[in-house]
């Protein structure tokens, strides 16, 4: 699933692109992936990008907004004539779009199209009139960041707060840190990494860390979140940016999908197990 870097890797590119196109049509090829009225939307011109937590807000200009989850293996990608030559990750579902994943196809003055794509169908845009955003679920529920966009006015993970959360809980620091009602925008991929790069082990209690380990776990968050917005995200799945190409964070990954892999500090074989469904690797030596 895409996770913070990924999504706001996203956003940015779109608001390059998006940004002033007028929505000329929309091609809804599977309905239970939209929902609402595209009359409300067709002849809008697109203002701006917000993002919280996984979610995206694609602002319009009068009283709609698009509101897009990308779930498990969503895609949101833009194409015009100077664009549609750039060689496109495989992970489209093809070698060209529209691809048998486009179940969304947003048609754009200026010859310009936006692409939604998703391999598995979990994922969904809705038409939602701006005062109502925040009163849907997804978005109003949606915990504190520990990078927040800018212009999303979503509440900031500060270390006071974090502090907080964690020793609120006692789950698992692993399964806390992907509990999108506690922390948004983590996912998997960075809450494996953060984990290791701060030495904790993912199956601790939160409420058992010390200060001192909850401070370099915040640090790492930080650190890794950045680290993977600098490489353009994770494409470990199906990630691609917003014109259809892959990001490299899976070339700088710590130990996530690297299960019997020589741990990067100390050569001890990285482990595998399950923590709240999900896989969870870690380095038994480096991490206590």
């Amino acid at each position: 699933m895409p996770e913070l870097p990924e999504v706001e890797t996203i956003r940015l590119g779109l608001q390059k692109y998006l940004a002033g196109h007028k929505i000329t049509d929309i091609q809804v090829n599977i309905p239970k992936m939209f929902a609402g009225n595209k009359k409300d939307v067709v002849g809008a011109k697109i203002i701006g990008l917000k993002r919280i937590g996984k979610g995206l807000i694609i602002e319009l200009d009068n009283d709609y907004v698009l509101a897009v989850h990308l779930k498990m293996t969503g895609q949101l990608i833009y194409s015009d004539s100077k664009t549609k030559n750039l060689t496109l990750s495989p992970k489209i579902g093809g070698t060209a779009l529209p691809s048998k994943y486009s179940h969304v196809i947003f048609s754009l003055d200026n010859g310009g199209f936006l692409y939604y794509n998703d391999l598995r169908q979990f994922g969904w845009i809705k038409v939602v009139r701006k005062n109502d955003l925040m009163q849907m679920p997804f978005f109003k529920e949606m915990g504190p960041e520990p990078l927040v966009a800018s212009s999303s006015g979503q509440a900031h993970l500060t270390l006071e707060l974090f502090k907080k959360i964690v020793l609120s809980s006692n789950v698992a620091i692993k399964v806390l840190l992907m509990d999108q009602k506690k922390i948004g925008g983590v996912g998997n991929i960075y809450a494996n990494d953060s984990l290791f790069d701060s030495g904790i082990m993912p199956s601790r209690k939160a409420k058992n860390l010390a200060d001192n380990e909850i401070k370099r776990l915040y640090d790492s968050l930080l650190k890794v979140l950045k680290k993977s917005l600098e490489h353009g995200g994770s494409s470990d799945e199906n990630f691609v940016n917003a014109l259809g190409q892959e990001g490299n964070y899976q070339k700088h990954a710590l130990v996530y999908g690297k299960e019997d892999e020589p741990c990067k500090i100390c050569k001890t074989p990285i482990e595998k197990i399950k923590l709240g469904g999900r896989g969870t690797y870690f380095c038994e030596n480096c991490q206590k």
